[in-house]
């Protein structure tokens, strides 16, 4: 890959990593309730699950997808419903997670890492960065730049929200504030799914 190629890649992978999407709202909203320490399973999950997703389009699951449209409109129709499932959790929580037994709780690894392939954001980013920056005569080294480039942007970035979120947890301490920042938080990440709506 030449260095304008790959520098495009980088820019193209912090745009798309570090604007608001489902899984930066989600880590806003982790940071204020649970801290940036007890977060970072979450942040290490989506980083994991998301360079799955991109090897995995990479080797074709991109293309089996547009070939069975059917299967696609069905990940969509789970993505989307896990998405407003976690919109309403966000939403309706109401004190800060301090300690270990606590009800509520962070997003583990394993969850966010499987949320990845059902987040319509990480699949267009997925398809996209794929389809543009591999070079089809060198793909699986061309693939392999386009994941390590992910991955070099994506944990920098979507820890900005965390941390963001967790140096808020002194404002938010306040029920009342949190409360309406947990449903602004909520009613934002259910925003989210109007793009895979059209």
């Amino acid at each position: 890959m030449q260095p304008d190629m790959f520098f495009a890649l980088l820019v193209y992978a912090l745009v798309t990593s570090i604007t608001p999407g489902p899984n930066n709202l989600m880590l806003l909203a982790s940071g204020v309730n649970f801290g940036f320490r007890r977060t970072m399973p979450h942040m290490l999950g989506i980083g994991a699950g998301f360079l799955l997703l991109l090897l995995a389009v990479g080797f074709g699951l991109g293309a089996l997808l547009a070939a069975f449209p059917a299967l696609h409109l069905t990940l969509k129709i789970a993505g989307g419903a896990y998405l407003l499932y976690l919109a309403w959790r966000i939403a309706m929580s109401r004190s800060l997670g301090d300690k270990k037994g606590a009800d509520a709780r962070p997003m583990t690894f394993g969850e966010a890492a499987a949320f990845q392939w059902v987040n319509p954001k990480a699949w267009m980013i997925a398809i996209t960065g794929m389809a543009v920056y591999t070079d089809p005569r060198a793909p699986l080294v061309s693939m392999l730049i386009v994941a390590l480039g992910f991955a070099a942007v994506n944990l920098p970035s979507v820890s900005t929200w965390a941390a963001f979120g967790s140096a808020l947890r002194g404002f938010l301490a306040d029920p009342t504030r949190l409360k309406w920042f947990n449903v602004a938080m909520g009613l934002l990440l259910a925003v989210t799914l109007w793009p895979m709506l059209g």
